[in-house]
């Protein structure tokens, strides 16, 4: 009997993927736990392997294609082969959303003889490249599976001279204009944060932290040729600890009721070429300092490859943002919905304070900056949470320990 294999949700935010390619041809049969799709998500490229015994009996979105998350990407059968015609078709025009199954990677007509403008059919990594090259990827040829265009189809198309950027035009007062088309990731993020400043009420609260016993500590260590957790990874401890005193901001918005969460799992905004991922520790309140630190970097440097696994990329409870590597002072965050909080961090800076009768002293400090929903979070209870957190890093050895 003919069953349908849909879009899998391989990410939180996820709302389409980009099939890279197929790891089995029509006909051949497949066990539970195989490999059976290459699909590139919004903020990974990921494997996704069979929930069961069967065989591919048609596919419906070609390699380059897109698809939402539940729509029909191809068609299985029990291995026996009975796959009806009728099973195999894309979905008609009537389904009560447009179908964007089967559709031409390049921008180009779709198999149905229409034209729909989406997307080049090109490798992130390739898309990356272009972006550095200024080489538009439309006109490219393609010699990846199913015509997808990569890297080297790129840089080859850079040293040929290239091709004209995509929609270049002169523009009256403004110079030569280029535009380009955003990324599948690009297009998520636009959406949620979109989403997120037009339907989430927001109280925001800063507060400074005197950081020199985390700055002396930090040091210290480096000096005695020890591994040195980040400022940020002092900032994750303490926002865990905090959270788990404070639960009420350990939390997510749904459908008009709060959902309070037993596990403290702080999510990393990590800012890629052209993307903004937030891999996440788990159970971040039960962790050391040290194992804090080494998941950090091991997610970090996963983001920068865009080689996180969707295990990764799920299940945050809370954010941690931190742009202090760029000098920023401080800045707001926009909360990621359905979770109803997000911490800013600013750099560290030095600052003179009275140390005594007629004395002056500097002092390493950072500014943190709370955004939460007001649905769930209220102004005193983020007075609470920014005065047990500043109380915590502060005095940072109970973190040590």
């Amino acid at each position: 009997m003919a069953r349908e294999l849909t879009m899998p949700k391989l990410s939180d935010s996820m709302a389409d993927a980009v099939i890279v390619r197929w790891l089995k041809a029509p006909g051949e049969a497949f066990a539970r736990g195989e490999a059976l799709i290459e699909v590139e998500t919004d903020k990974a490229t990921v494997v996704y392997e069979a929930e069961s015994d069967g065989m591919l009996a048609a596919i419906l979105v070609p390699e380059g294609g897109t698809a939402g998350v539940g729509e029909t990407i191809a068609t299985l059968s029990n291995g026996a082969g009975e796959a009806s015609g009728e099973a195999a078709r894309p979905p008609r025009a009537s389904s009560p959303e447009p179908s964007r199954v089967v559709q031409a990677a390049d921008g180009g007509p779709s198999p149905d003889g229409s034209d729909t403008g989406s997307r080049a059919n090109a490798s992130q990594r390739a898309r990356r490249v272009a972006v550095e090259l200024g080489v538009s990827l439309h006109g490219i040829a393609g010699t990846g599976p199913g015509g997808r265009v990569t890297v080297e189809d790129v840089r080859a198309a850079a040293a040929a001279g290239g091709s004209a950027p995509a929609e270049s035009r002169e523009a009256t007062g403004k110079g030569e204009v280029t535009t380009r088309e955003l990324t599948p990731t690009e297009t998520t993020i636009a959406r949620r944060m979109a989403e997120s400043a037009t339907t989430t009420p927001v109280l925001t609260a800063a507060a400074d932290v005197d950081v020199s016993l985390i700055v002396a500590l930090r040091r210290g260590a480096r000096e005695a040729g020890e591994d040195v957790p980040s400022l940020n990874d002092f900032v994750v401890k303490a926002v865990a600890r905090t959270l788990r005193e404070h639960p009420r901001l350990n939390a997510s918005y749904v459908d008009g009721h709060v959902e309070t969460y037993s596990r403290v799992n702080v999510g990393i905004a990590v800012a890629t070429d052209d993307a903004l991922l937030v891999p996440v520790v788990l159970d971040a309140d039960r962790k050391l300092l040290a194992e804090i630190a080494a998941d950090s970097r091991r997610l970090a440097d996963a983001a920068r490859r865009r080689a996180l696994t969707p295990d990764e990329l799920h299940h945050a409870t809370f954010t941690v943002s931190n742009l202090g590597m760029f000098g920023v002072r401080s800045f707001t965050a926009i909360v990621d919905p359905p979770q109803v909080a997000i911490l800013a961090v600013g750099g560290a800076r030095r600052e003179p304070f009275e140390g005594g009768v007629d004395r002056i002293e500097f002092r390493d400090v950072i500014t943190v900056t709370l955004t939460c929903d007001h649905r769930v979070v209220y102004g005193a209870h983020a007075a609470q949470f920014l005065s047990r957190l500043r109380e915590l890093l502060e005095r940072p050895l109970a973190l040590t320990l």
